[in-house]
């Protein structure tokens, strides 16, 4: 999951690595806080055990692998609010 270069080690900015480490983060600890192992997220989910082990390494895995997770977490809607926000064009557009 760590790469040679990622900016935000040295700035405040979001980028793919550091929105990937967060969400592994946060995948891993709310699946200790249910209690659940690995290996029992991979049987409730349907996803193999080698696949939550490698996404909890290394953040791969394929969306629909991941949503099947987020289903068993109960945290299924938090995908319905990607790609929602409105693309601002003009600052006349923006409601700070």
């Amino acid at each position: 999951m760590k790469s040679n270069f990622d900016i935000s080690v040295f700035v405040n900015a979001e980028t793919e690595q550091s929105v990937l480490a967060e969400l592994v983060k946060r995948e891993r600890q709310r699946r200790k806080d249910l209690r659940l192992s690995q290996k029992e997220m991979a049987v409730r989910s349907g996803v193999s055990y080698a696949s939550i082990r490698r996404f909890e390494a290394t953040g791969e895995i394929s969306l629909s692998s991941l949503l099947k997770i987020g289903s068993v977490m109960d945290c299924l809607s938090d995908f319905n609010g990607l790609f929602k926000n409105k693309i601002i064009t003009n600052l006349k557009d923006y409601n700070a």
